[in-house]
């Protein structure tokens, strides 16, 4: 392949093809498997393929380089086994005859998912993607290549149970990283803990996008699914799909977490339910929390906690958990009740029916039934402003606990509020209720999102973007002269100290990017006279009279 690399090693700048590199010695021959990209290969003219990784049925895993800026990415190439019959001498992805149309769309749906998560990272507890190239007949989504151990590995090195209260810090971000991919309209399906992230710093991230195809049992795909943490409804293609199911997978997890040992696999509770309670594992776990999680890991989606929020705000307060089980007695109505329902309400109407025929046969005037009047009307309150409190300080005060339930649905970063301050909530203040004891959600402030201003000096103006732009900093650029000293397109300064911690709703850093450069000779210098040598003292002594 024409063109120019970056050594995998040394990030060197080298001639693809090269069988070893000229600067640090060690060998770029290719060892990757047959049928993938080569190692140290050249891709869309941007990317230094590096060693191959993993294979699942939607495609190939490679560590790979981002050229420009030397930045360390992960590749996914799609490249389904069922859909396609290999590679050409040149590199494209050959589909397999009759599945060509099968293999297009499901290559859009890959490409659509990845910009669609692209728009909405760098997110909180959300690997980033990066960019996505279409290339080779096929598409490669370029990911966030983070640091640290899975939770998988993580587990299989600290057996036991965890506390809840480690759970809830270690689980907080990943669930508003699932939140955060609900709002835009995507479904993750493959929550477990192979796919989350222990970073150095002891933040989770999640990764392990997939396509709908990829995480379904019996689809076009070969699908790879997680026991004891896929839903039940991801075994069976003609069931559908929602919020719910990542809300299984991630109550899954957490489930794990507090009592030590994987869920039993929703494949074995189809055919007979036996996944005990948590606290029936583990006599620590609080009661309202393995009440939650035994809601969160019903097999009826119907009967499932629906959403995330929903299950953060009930693992976090007890209070909120208490409203999850009336509600959902309410709705377990068996058939037979239904039915006989519905044949109460028939005969009602039909008895009204034959009444109203009647009494106009008789000539009598047929008058407005009223209900009877109950003995106290409910009387209706206006639900107060709760923002800038605390969440200790309204469970504390009597004035607030005793006539309001209350549950934190989500915790977002805020410029305007402290961190544990309420900073939003439903029902909105004023709003009236006649609720004896109304459930208010809240949104508790995060404080403000500080990041530290990466060092960018000496960065291509895309490198420093995309630098900038994966730790959430929002900048303004400035083109400054170059009279020669600085590299041309990088930049040159930052009005902001690299190390600083800066709150990126608020700061805008400015980045100075030098121009080409422009070296004028200056005038050559006149040459100065050559000095007169002076005598040697042998040459002006006299000799002696």
């Amino acid at each position: 392949m024409a063109g120019v690399i970056l050594c995998p090693h040394c990030l060197s700048r080298v001639e693809a093809g090269k069988e070893q590199c000229p600067f640090c010695d060690k060998s770029l021959r290719n060892t990757n498997p047959p049928g993938t990209l080569p190692y140290a290969s050249l891709l869309a003219g941007r990317y230094t393929v590096g060693r191959h990784i993993s294979t699942d049925g939607e495609g190939v895993m490679y560590a790979a380089l981002e050229n420009s800026g030397g930045v360390r990415v992960i590749l996914k190439e799609y490249f389904p086994v069922t859909l396609s019959e290999g590679r050409d001498t040149a590199g494209a992805i050959l589909p397999k005859e009759g599945k060509e149309v099968l293999f297009k769309t499901t290559r859009m749906d890959f490409a659509d998912l990845h910009r669609s998560i692209m728009r909405i990272t760098p997110s909180t507890g959300l690997a980033a993607v990066l960019d996505v190239v279409e290339a080779n007949n096929t598409a490669y989504a370029v990911l966030e290549q983070v640091g640290g151990e899975t939770l998988s590995h993580y587990l299989s090195e600290h057996p036991g149970c965890i506390p809840v209260a480690q759970a809830r810090s270690m689980m907080q971000a990943v669930m508003e990283g699932v939140a955060a991919l609900h709002k835009a309209g995507l479904v993750h399906r493959g929550v477990s803990p192979e796919n989350i992230l222990l970073t150095g710093s002891g933040a989770a991230r999640l990764c392990g996008y997939g396509t709908l195809g990829l995480r379904t049992e019996g689809s076009e795909l070969k699908s790879s699914l997680y026991e004891g943490y896929s839903a039940p409804e991801q075994y069976s293609a003609a069931e559908f799909e929602g919020r719910y199911t990542d809300v299984y997978g991630l109550a899954a997890v957490f489930y794990r977490l507090v009592t030590g040992q994987t869920p039993v696999s929703a494949r074995q509770r189809l055919v007979s339910d036996s996944l005990p309670a948590a606290r029936q594992l583990e006599p620590s776990v609080p009661g309202h929390v393995s009440a939650v999680l035994e809601h969160a890991l019903e097999m009826e989606p119907a009967r499932r906690i629906q959403n995330v929020p929903e299950l953060m705000g009930s693992l976090m307060s007890e209070r909120a958990a208490e409203s999850l089980s009336q509600p959902r007695r309410e709705w377990a109505v068996s058939g037979k009740s239904l039915l006989a329902g519905s044949l109460v309400v028939i005969a009602v109407l039909f008895a009204l029916l034959l009444w109203s025929i009647l009494g106009r046969e008789s000539g009598q005037q047929i008058t407005s039934i009223s209900q009877p009047a109950s003995s106290e009307a409910a009387e209706a309150v206006m639900v107060p402003d709760f923002t800038g409190y605390t969440y200790s300080q309204l469970q504390s005060d009597p004035q607030f606990s005793a006539n309001y339930r209350f549950a934190i649905v989500a915790q977002e970063f805020s410029s305007d509020y402290a961190q544990g301050v309420v900073m939003d909530q439903s029902p909105e203040e004023g709003t009236t209720t006649t609720d004896e004891q109304p459930l208010i959600e809240l949104v508790i402030s995060k404080g403000p999102e500080k990041v530290e201003m990466p060092n960018i000096i000496g960065f291509t103006r895309e490198s420093a973007e995309k630098e900038l732009a994966a730790n959430n900093i929002k900048a303004s650029f400035f083109m400054i002269e170059n009279n020669g000293d600085y590299a041309s397109d990088c930049v040159v300064r930052t009005d902001v100290e690299a190390g600083t911690f800066i709150d990126v709703n608020k700061v805008t850093v400015n980045v100075y990017i030098a121009k080409e450069r422009v070296v004028i000779n200056p005038p050559e210098p006149t040459p100065e006279p050559e000095p007169t040598p002076e005598p040697s003292p042998a040459a002006s002594a006299q000799p002696p009279a």
